[in-house]
């Protein structure tokens, strides 16, 4: 079976890593980023070794997301017919449904054995944030109720994605919360609910017919333009605040503005469907390109 945008599946390794949908890591890269960045400077004996293994976590736990969405959303027949967007492995017959579900366990199992190391050594509060971030993973789109559903996928991202990955990195780092952290990730979460956002966007025919309240959904075309549109002033604005108020370079991020103006004209023009693809390129470039450069920022003023 194929996809409607591709004629010619991948097979062997190559589907396998199609099915991870690759574009979406800058989620799961840029905070670990930001959050190591907020602590340079905060202590001398900083064991850096602590931001490469809250990496790992973060990959992984994408990873797994992305697998168990896969896996939960093909079984639900949610990606099933004409669907737009990438290879999904269930819903295009070219993955058993239990293969994909182990890929998803494994992927969870690795964020799980790399966070267990962190906990005993930063604190065991770590094992509490990783269990719940390991929760959300999989009750996004699984479960009897998933919460993805229900038009609170955005809130997730921006819990995990933003908060909670960009603190927890900072705070495995210097043994605390730190403020900066918080206000940093305010932004990094509106850059990956952003996505989902645009994603969703693109996603309303079919998750209507499926089934799927997203909160593009329940709010309609027009509105979810809006709220794109919203978040990214917000995202940028924010960075633009912190550097005032801290004196840190987390303005730096607005060398990402360009792409993010991209994406809101060919949202606010209407674009829908396979055209909203070119949008969801030019948002996960702004994501990338913003983060990475508040991250340096942040890093060469601490």
């Amino acid at each position: 079976m194929t996809t409607p945008n591709q004629a010619t599946p991948p097979s062997g390794v190559a589907l396998w890593i199609a099915g991870a949908r690759p574009r979406t890591l800058p989620a799961a890269v840029v905070p670990v980023a930001v959050g190591a960045a907020v602590a340079v400077g905060r202590s001398v004996d900083t064991a850096w070794w602590r931001a490469l293994a809250a990496l790992v976590v973060a990959v992984a736990l994408q990873i797994g997301v992305n697998f168990a969405n896969d896996y939960s959303d093909g079984m639900r027949g949610t990606d099933g017919g004409e669907r737009v967007g990438p290879l999904r492995l269930v819903g295009s017959g070219l993955v058993a449904p239990a293969s994909v579900k182990l890929a998803a366990t494994l992927s969870f199992g690795v964020a799980g054995l790399v966070g267990t190391a962190l906990a005993l050594v930063v604190g065991p509060e770590l094992f509490v944030v990783g269990a719940l971030s390991l929760l959300a993973g999989w009750a996004y789109t699984g479960g009897p109720r998933p919460y993805g559903y229900l038009g609170l996928g955005e809130v997730f991202v921006f819990v995990f994605f933003g908060l909670v990955a960009t603190v927890g990195t900072t705070y495995v780092l210097v043994d605390r919360i730190d403020g900066l952290a918080v206000a940093c990730s305010v932004s990094v979460g509106l850059w990956a609910t952003a996505l989902l956002v645009v994603n969703n966007l693109r996603d309303i025919p079919g998750d209507t017919i499926a089934g799927k309240r997203t909160l593009a959904v329940r709010l309609g075309a027009p509105r979810t333009r809006a709220l794109f549109v919203a978040i990214q002033y917000a995202a940028f604005g924010t960075a633009i605040v912190v550097n005032m108020v801290s004196g840190r370079g987390a303005a730096a991020a607005v060398v990402g503005i360009p792409f993010a103006v991209s994406a809101m004209r060919m949202v606010i023009r209407g674009a829908e469907g396979r055209d909203l693809i070119p949008a969801l390129g030019a948002t996960g470039r702004a994501q990338l390109v913003a983060g990475l450069a508040m991250a340096a920022g942040l890093a060469l003023t601490g």
